[in-house]
């Protein structure tokens, strides 16, 4: 397999939650808290869990929109800590984003041209031909005709906005797309759309992509891979059709029998889950999901489960 094009080790972000008093600890709020994965050249990985696991705060990281509190996030090999002017730069054109609702992330005052040719005019030096002939190649990538770059983000259905969006995401030669509930705004039939030209952009290009979100069909159907992350630790790992064939950590098995089931007819398994998740603030001892899980066992409120190889799956279970 070749070498990863993005590799995050033990990467870690804690918030600091009010001032700290005197004679006071500080308290952290640990959105992330060590998480390890990586993802191939031409490989989507998909990232799941409830709402607050963290998968936002890890995309930000990636994004350098946060600053991590431990931990190293690798690009080509090297960490993109260390990058400085042209290398920052360089690495800012190759990991770009799209973001869950399309109108929101287009500017309104902009017209789609000028939006999908900005990181252009920031990043090359491309003349105004150059530019206005690269918004027409990606306008095209993503189906979408030139002549409607002179339009406004209003002048579109929200599937056509999200195509604009990816199609702004692809205009600097990106190798890495951070895809943030790219279609959970969308109608299930556009959904589907967008899915397939994503697909087709990854064939065609060889792009890869980090894809977050919470609709499993929707993650199993696109990702190669899919790591499930919970109160801010992957807890499962494995390729998409092992795992949700045979899931195998408590937590991933209560996320797919909380899914719809694909047809009406079709039995939902019996719920496995129940409970609040606990409060990031006040994180339970040794497992973080044993205050939930059906198959607690004493050590699992002592010792904390540490991702380990048990039929081809990455789990961090006492079960395993």
């Amino acid at each position: 397999m070749p070498s990863p094009v993005l590799e995050v080790r033990g990467l870690t972000k804690h918030f600091p939650v009010g001032r700290r008093l005197p004679g006071q600890g500080q308290t952290w709020v640990k959105a992330v808290d060590g998480v390890d994965f990586a993802v191939h050249p031409g490989e989507t990985l998909g990232l799941i869990g409830e709402s607050g696991c963290g998968k936002t705060t890890t995309s930000k990281l990636i994004l350098l929109q946060e600053k991590p509190t431990a931990g190293s996030i690798a690009f080509d090999g090297r960490d993109i800590a260390a990058f400085r002017g042209a290398e920052l730069m360089a690495y800012r054109r190759a990991v770009q984003v799209v973001f869950q609702d399309p109108f929101s992330s287009l500017s309104p005052r902009m017209r789609v041209g000028d939006i999908i040719g900005e990181p252009l005019e920031i990043h090359t030096d491309l003349s105004g031909a150059a530019i206005a002939e690269r918004v027409a190649a990606v306008l095209d990538l993503v189906g979408l005709s030139p002549d409607v770059a002179p339009l406004f983000p209003h002048e579109f259905s929200g599937g056509q906005r999200q195509r604009i969006a990816i199609a702004r995401a692809l205009a600097t030669d990106t190798r890495l797309i951070v895809l943030d509930e790219p279609v959970s705004a969308l109608d299930v039939s556009v959904r589907a759309q967008i899915i397939n030209q994503l697909e087709h952009l990854q064939k065609t290009l060889g792009v890869s992509y980090l894809f977050i979100g919470h609709d499993l069909a929707t993650v199993a159907h696109i990702s190669h891979r899919i790591a499930v992350m919970y109160l801010g630790k992957i807890v499962e790992t494995a390729d998409s059709d092992s795992l949700c064939a045979r899931p195998l950590h408590p937590y991933t098995k209560a996320l797919f029998a909380a899914a719809l089931p694909s047809h009406p007819d079709d039995v939902q398994p019996e719920r496995t889950i129940a409970g609040e998740v606990p409060s990031p603030l006040n994180l339970p001892s040794g497992c973080r999901f044993h205050t939930r899980c059906p198959a607690a066992m004493p050590v699992c409120s002592e010792v904390e489960p540490k991702l380990q190889l048990h039929d081809g799956h990455q789990v961090a279970c006492h079960l395993y």
